[in-house]
């Protein structure tokens, strides 16, 4: 199960964009445990480099900082690449309703370059991060591809029109691409400070801390909490997907639902603490429910989670309490 059987030649090159972030060391970990060389591009604005010192001093691990806003940076990057695993964006919805302008040139823009980047230099496969925001305000579960609404963000548009440039350099230059929809991922590296902090890394620094966390709404939303092992291994699977599914977009997360009150008192009860949260204003942009149908991308990239929810966040749960 998972990625180990997934096998690479010696030798084999991999780009990952945002490298220094949360989702892409994750990813630079896994590839180099595998014998295979990484080149970590990053501009550090949201990504840490604490986050890979620890790869630094592994021969087959290159740390490039620059900008996919920059067309010769990507170009210089892609060079003698297998695979580029595209994880470089701004994300966090209610900071892209403040920001579009700024998510417009580093979602879209960025991405586009790197896919041309990508297509100069003879790239193999081009797996990029798009999102579950691109589902709107479609009310149906689980979610589905091909069945989306109306969208409720620019970031949600940026990630949107991310996966409509993907089929697009496939079907005209012959580049596979493939579009992983995260579903709310978790797990060590999360940045849990900031206004704009994912919910389960804040909640468990809030926690430990004694602090009151607050809980954007009546806690009654529901998400699809993917541990992030199981996003490293779709991302590797997609390196080796036929090229039939490339052009398309899956749903990469674990296709369970867990309401955001349970997830609180879980951690509570988890960490010992007997504090009740504070309940604020829904959050603009936001989609109440949220759960995957995961069978297109289990059928098509052999995508197989192991990593449950209850599994991962005791791996959460152990990882912050000896880092924060």
């Amino acid at each position: 199960m998972g990625y180990e059987e997934v096998k690479f030649e010696a030798g084999t090159v991999f780009l990952v964009t945002g490298g220094a972030g949360f989702i892409g060391s994750n990813l630079c970990e896994a590839i180099l445990a595998k014998g295979c060389k990484v080149r970590c591009l990053d501009n550090l604005s949201i990504g840490k480099q604490s986050n890979v010192d620890l790869f630094s001093g592994n021969p087959d691990y290159t740390f490039i900082k620059g900008d996919i806003r920059d067309m010769e940076t990507c170009l210089k990057a892609c060079e003698g690449v297998d695979y580029v695993l595209h994880q470089a964006a701004w994300g966090s919805v209610p900071r892209s309703i403040e920001m579009p302008v700024l998510y417009e040139e580093i979602n879209i823009k960025g991405t586009v370059n790197m896919m041309e980047a990508a297509r100069q230099s003879g790239v193999k496969k081009f797996v990029y991060a798009s999102s579950s925001s691109v589902y709107g305000d479609e009310p149906n579960l689980p979610k589905q591809e091909g069945r989306e609404g109306n969208l409720l963000s620019p970031y949600a548009l940026t990630k949107k029109v991310d996966e409509e440039y993907g089929k697009l350099y496939t079907k005209l230059y012959g580049l596979d691409t493939y579009g992983l929809r995260y579903f709310n991922v978790f797990g060590k590296r999360q940045n849990p400070d900031g206004a704009y902090a994912a919910v389960i890394p804040k909640f468990i620094k809030q926690l430990l801390h004694g602090e009151r966390p607050t809980i954007n709404g009546d806690g009654k939303q529901s998400r699809d909490f993917t541990y992030v092992e199981n996003v490293v291994e779709a991302n590797l699977k997609a390196c080796k997907a036929p090229r039939e599914a490339a052009g398309q977009a899956f749903n990469i997360a674990f296709g369970g639902r867990e309401y955001l009150i349970d997830i609180y008192h879980c951690l509570a009860q988890a960490l010992g603490k007997d504090v009740e949260p504070v309940f604020g204003p829904d959050r603009a942009g936001d989609i109440k429910h949220s759960n995957a149908d995961i069978s297109k991308a289990r059928q098509l990239l052999g995508y197989a989670p192991d990593w449950s929810f209850e599994r991962g966040i005791k791996a959460a749960i152990e990882w912050y309490k000896g880092s924060l």
